[in-house]
């Protein structure tokens, strides 16, 4: 009980990227860059290994951003028509590429880093996705016309994708959708249909990740506008609940969601956020703990998963790793009070 796994990306070594940002750039390129992202991989499992994680994933070594690294290898996105847009309800801009035709996978788009992961350890192997809403949020659209159509075609090539991960030996797949803390309404409308599309058919175990964002400016300042209470969750939470996900990633270490919000999630696995994604300060285990602790007023032991609040991946390798050691530690520290082994 109480496994600990990472919400997503972890930081890349600085021998593969620019360090300490999102959207970093490679340093390497043509089949030394195939190489470095393939050993970044390894690296990083290894890794949380050592830091005690029980559920790994590939810290999402081998893409330059959680997004865009699923749309490269998809037909019908035009990578050099660029459009400046507005992401997350215009909470900032990017400049992004444009949607011109259907959407079909040209092939595999994370075989290389799955096989390495799953090659490589012996723990239980997570791999993240980004969510259909969330894609459609983050990408120019210049063909299918209306959000959803566009959502449910991602939906099946994410499936796609999805399915073969799932053969590759994966064990958890986990879609990560912010929007769903931007649209509520549309989260009911067709946010969550394209969700299941997405999951349809998988054994494996399923997850969404809804975040209030990396520890980047544009998310703090936001944040500083929502009030003492965060309580989007309180419109998406029944409605994920109803769904087929099995598990629910959230933020609760430094975050102003109520934790009573969670028990909308009934039923539910909840991967609760333990580690503060906003800031370098590394975590006590006794603080890991009490979040922990915390959360367990609504959620019953089995069915919890210490997390991280988001992706680590604007940090520094020390800083990232050092969070996910405590993390490991606190974890073992509420499994000691319970009774737990380990």
């Amino acid at each position: 009980m109480l496994l600990t796994t990472i919400a997503g990306s972890l930081p890349k070594p600085t021998w593969l990227a620019e360090p300490e940002r999102l959207w970093a750039p490679w340093k390497l390129e043509g089949t030394a860059l195939e190489e470095g992202r393939r050993d970044a991989t390894i690296l990083s499992v290894k890794l949380q290994e050592d830091a005690g994680i029980d559920i790994v994933g590939d810290g999402e070594q081998a893409r330059v951003h959680f997004v865009h690294g699923f749309l490269a290898n998809l037909d019908g996105i035009d990578f050099d028509k660029k459009t400046i847009m507005g992401i997350r309800n215009n909470r900032y801009e990017a400049e992004v590429p444009t949607v011109t035709g259907p959407i079909r996978r040209k092939g595999p788009v994370h075989r290389m880093e799955a096989q390495a992961a799953r090659a490589h350890t012996r723990h239980k192997l997570k791999f993240t996705l980004p969510g259909p809403m969330t894609i459609v949020d983050t990408i120019a659209d210049a063909h299918y016309g209306r959000r959803e159509d566009l959502a449910m075609a991602f939906a099946a090539v994410l499936n796609e994708e999805a399915r073969e991960l799932e053969a590759l030996g994966v064990d958890v797949i986990q879609f990560d959708e912010p929007a769903f803390n931007v649209y509520m309404k549309e989260v009911s409308d067709w946010g969550i249909a394209c969700l299941e599309r997405a999951a349809q058919g998988l054994t494996a175990t399923t997850a969404v990740h809804i975040c209030y964002g990396y520890g980047i400016k544009a998310n703090i300042d936001w944040k500083a506008t929502l009030g003492e209470q965060w309580r989007h969750y309180e419109q998406t939470f029944p409605v994920i609940a109803k769904s087929s996900i099995d598990q629910v990633s959230l933020e609760c270490r430094n975050s102003k969601v109520p934790l009573d919000l969670i028990r909308l999630l009934d039923g539910k696995d909840v991967l609760a956020g333990a580690i503060d994604v906003a800031t370098n300060a590394i975590e006590t285990p006794e603080e890991v703990a009490a979040t922990i602790r915390a959360v367990l007023a609504y959620v019953a032991p089995e069915k919890l998963f210490p997390c991280t609040n988001c992706g680590l991946a604007p940090m520094t390798s020390e800083v990232a790793y050092g969070k996910l050691a405590a993390l490991a530690a606190g974890a073992a520290l509420v499994r000691r009070e319970l009774g737990l082994a380990g």
